[in-house]
């Protein structure tokens, strides 16, 4: 109840004057492109998982809202269940909207997740956008400030954790204790160019909005490091090292695998296919039974991950290892495991399909050294 009213007093207010992500166009065009390229721009119209999930979990209520349609004009309604999301409310269509996102006055942190407090717009005036911009410029749509919130904790709003009903955590990027700095550097880094079309102070860079993140192959690879030490005559070391500021896996939907494989001309010899310790992935439990989405589970039932700057060792036995063999790792990830696939009703969607993340092939070029 207490989680109720506070939702209901900080969205009681509709926004006096709304900038859509388009109207941002006409003067950050670069800034526009990159971010309709980014999982922020899309949501529940354009996020095929995401909707099938949210609707598997209701089809009255939008939770989601809170962070996924952050700047419905409706968004107290839609939470509650008395209204549905539309595609022809821009509020709505804009999903993590470039207006939202840069009004954000301040993050409460609460238990259960954290909540994005947008700053009151006055009546007919123009809004202010907040940035890390200093001596930012203004124009006609809006006016411009330096907030040092933006560079700080900003990304606590939504980034940081969730509960379900059951008060179990079923997601967490961050911590209190992470530094939302090496956030910004690695998912927005400085990149050429100005912020605006025009450029009338000369900066010679802004910070990417595109987002990169695990849809990006380059992103995926800086994420996780190999190293393979080869143990003649029939053994192999691979270190696997999670170089994020993050846990290895932070949505339950997700899989990544390690694989490990010796071949032999043509033929694979020996992999590591067996091994579930290889596999990092969450599966949850409700009243003792597995269920996919863990919206209503109340507990874990396997929890096999890598936390952020941590590193495991997998130490294995081989085949005796001859001049010419090919030992590959190579590092998977998948965007939706099977049984979610299965359970949201997304078959032939492709979403199940393994996507190379990294790899490391060696070719044993004499069985005396290695």
């Amino acid at each position: 109840m207490r989680l109720f009213l506070l939702i209901s007093i900080i969205f009681s207010f509709s926004w006096s004057v709304y900038l859509s992500n388009k109207s941002c166009k006409e003067c950050h065009k670069d800034i526009y492109n990159e971010y309709q390229r980014s999982y922020h721009s899309k949501g529940y119209f354009n996020d095929i998982l995401h909707r099938h999930v949210s609707d598997k979990i209701s089809t009255k209520k939008y939770d989601c809202a809170t962070c996924h349609m952050p700047s419905a004009s409706n968004i107290k309604n839609i939470i509650d269940g008395t209204s549905r999301p539309k595609s022809n409310n821009i509020t709505q269509k804009d999903a993590i909207s470039c207006f939202f996102c840069h009004t954000i006055a301040y993050v409460k942190k609460s238990h259960k997740f954290n909540i994005n407090v947008s700053a009151k717009q006055a009546e007919d005036y123009k809004p202010t956008m907040y940035g890390t911009l200093n001596n930012p410029d203004e124009n006609d749509k809006h006016s411009s400030v330096n907030n040092p919130l933006y560079e700080k904790n900003v990304c606590f709003g939504c980034h940081s954790h969730k509960r379900n009903q059951n008060d179990l955590l079923i997601f967490q990027a961050i911590n209190s204790s992470t530094n939302v700095k090496e956030c910004i550097k690695c998912h927005m880094p400085k990149i050429p160019g100005g912020n605006e079309n025009m450029n009338k102070r000369g900066r010679l860079t802004h910070h990417s909005h595109y987002f990169e993140g695990i849809h990006s192959y380059a992103m995926r690879k800086k994420a996780v490091k190999l190293n393979l030490k080869i143990n003649l005559p029939n053994s192999i070391k691979i270190t696997l090292k999670n170089k994020m500021s993050h846990p290895l896996i932070i949505q339950s939907s997700r899989e990544m695998y390690l694989r490990a494989e010796i071949k032999r001309g043509n033929k694979i010899i020996w992999s590591n296919k067996k091994d579930k310790q290889a596999y990092f992935k969450y599966d949850y439990l409700r009243n003792k039974k597995p269920i996919v989405i863990p919206y209503t589970a109340t507990s874990y039932s396997f929890a096999n991950n890598l936390k952020a700057k941590k590193e495991k060792i997998f130490n294995y036995k081989t085949p005796k290892l001859n001049k010419g063999d090919k030992v590959i790792i190579s590092f998977y990830m998948i965007i939706a495991k099977k049984d979610c696939i299965d359970d949201v009703g997304l078959k032939n969607s492709g979403l199940d399909k393994p996507i190379l993340t990294n790899q490391l092939i060696k070719i044993l070029k004499n069985t005396g050294k290695n």
